[in-house]
């Protein structure tokens, strides 16, 4: 077990911890943010380890987990890489990459990583002493739940971090998942006794019905572990924020978001998709019909298909050979269909993708879809830079991040005039693109002429005005409303000793 050892520090300090993966802790933790901020306290948010393939690239070329980038947003700071100090990103089943302090260290299996945790979380320790420092108080936020007993020893997130941090825990449950009661009390049963002293209370998250209707729970709660229940926070329906990584992606998202919409996008499902929130802008777009497809056999007839990030583009290319969807995909290309990729999509619309370093593979090169005459080479080196420039057919301007291994050269057209940078790449007859440029889809008026061109392409006028703004702020104060009404905000200051 990982020795224990407390900051020095006395920022006040609060953590959310759950009772499973999704249990809604990010968006509480941004919640908690935006209140405390509205209070008028320099507030900052923190996670010592995340787990995810959605990241993003600070100002000074870091890489971070998105959630905490959005949990600065509610704060209305700066992301900042000590907000995030480890970032793994599954490159397998039992293998990530390892991202320190905004930096890669190696590609380490399960084994390699347990071996290596105490150095990254004495990294964390001294990321989360040089934040708290420069804030009057934290929000922290754990991962999984600390109840793992498979995972209790080497933990770096859970307890320990709460423990380092003098941070009193709040446990949340997903009460839409069923069992949350004997979630709770089966999570006390198993933490150690000095975990069990750091637990404060719990909160019911995503619920629906008569609140009135549970107080026996609560009371039963109560009794049985001496902790009480401190909100039960009710469903917050398309709230509009980024998803933390693809769990609820993957479970339909978009289903319940859009019933229609004049242009269907088909929105490839690649295996190890990454940076999925590239396209989630166009959830709010009326005129848009956004589907996520995994079959050759779901394609159909799109006005256009996405091809997203990928955090093994090796894998992904053998998958869409595969699968037959690769062959759709090129079917639907000679139909005059519109396919854009990004990034790791990007590289698979060329002809072929090379790993001589073996940063995804044995070495191997793989065929892409050959709708780009581009070739990519995986360098050992990773290109992490924000980016800004225009889109040469429409004059837009964009901007976004860059977060890569691949060098991509070929006999293209210039998708995009970017300072210092890829521009991307685009077929003669403009219906095949692609770009490096993660964020492209958040610029609102690159977004409304790419779906107004893809509009006239289809015999429909153009709407020619934002429609849908991309604009966080509205969705961070509906939530700290919805939750300051929900949590009991006395208790919370009494814990922080504010």
């Amino acid at each position: 077990m990982l020795q224990l050892k407390q900051t020095s520090l006395s920022t006040p300090a609060l953590m959310f911890q759950g009772t499973c993966s999704n249990a809604g802790k990010s968006i509480l933790t941004a919640a908690l943010c935006r209140i405390l901020l509205q209070d008028g306290l320099a507030v900052a948010p923190f996670k010592s380890q995340n787990m995810s393939l959605n990241s993003y690239v600070t100002r000074k070329g870091e890489e971070m987990g998105r959630a905490q980038v959005v949990q600065a947003q509610a704060a209305r700071l700066d992301p900042d890489v000590r907000m995030n100090p480890i970032l793994l990103k599954p490159s397998s089943d039992t293998g990530s990459q390892v991202i320190v302090m905004g930096r890669p260290v190696a590609n380490m299996s399960v084994a390699d990583y347990f071996a290596y945790k105490s150095q990254a979380f004495t990294a964390a320790q001294a990321a989360y002493d040089s934040l708290a420092a420069e804030f009057q108080v934290m929000v922290l936020e754990g991962a999984g739940s600390p109840a793992e007993v498979n995972l209790k020893a080497h933990d770096i997130v859970n307890m320990p971090m709460a423990h380092y941090a003098k941070a009193k825990v709040l446990l949340v449950g997903d009460i839409d998942r069923g069992g949350i009661f004997a979630s709770f009390v089966g999570t006390m049963e198993i933490l150690d006794e000095w975990e069990r002293d750091l637990l404060a209370g719990f909160v019911i998250n995503r619920f629906r019905g008569q609140k009135s209707l549970l107080d026996d729970a609560l009371d039963y709660t109560l009794a049985k572990t001496g902790k009480p229940v401190l909100a039960v926070v009710d469903y917050l329906a398309n709230l509009g924020l980024p998803e933390e990584d693809s769990v609820s992606f993957k479970a339909g998202l978009f289903d319940d978001l859009q019933q229609g919409g004049e242009i269907d996008v088909a929105l490839i499902d690649l295996p190890h998709i990454s940076n999925f929130t590239d396209f989630e802008p166009f959830l709010a777009e009326p005129d848009v019909l956004l589907r996520l497809v995994g079959r050759a056999d779901d394609v159909g007839n799109p006005a256009v298909i996405l091809l997203p990030g990928s955090k093994n583009v090796m894998a992904d290319a053998a998958y869409l050979a595969e699968s037959g969807l690769g062959a759709e995909i090129i079917a639907r290309a000679g139909q005059g269909v519109e396919v854009v990729g990004i990034c790791g999509g990007y590289q698979l619309l060329g002809r072929t993708i090379a790993d001589p370093h073996g940063v995804e593979s044995t070495g191997q090169t793989m065929a892409g879809l050959g709708l780009l005459e581009l070739s990519t080479v995986l360098a050992s080196d990773k290109t992490l830079v924000l980016r800004q420039g225009v889109h040469r057919q429409s004059g837009c301007p964009v901007h976004g991040y860059e977060i890569h291994h691949g060098i991509s050269d070929g006999k293209c057209g210039v998708v995009l005039e970017l300072e210092n940078g890829d521009g991307g790449a685009v077929s003669n007859d403009g219906l095949v693109w692609g770009s490096y440029l993660h964020g492209i889809f958040d610029s609102d008026a690159f977004r409304r002429w790419f779906i107004d061109h893809l509009r006239q392409r289809h015999g429909l006028a153009a709407k020619e005005e934002i429609l849908a703004p991309y604009d966080l702020e509205p969705a961070f104060e509906r939530l700290a409303a919805a939750v300051r009404d929900q949590l009991d905000m006395a208790a919370i200051y009494k814990l922080l000793g504010l």
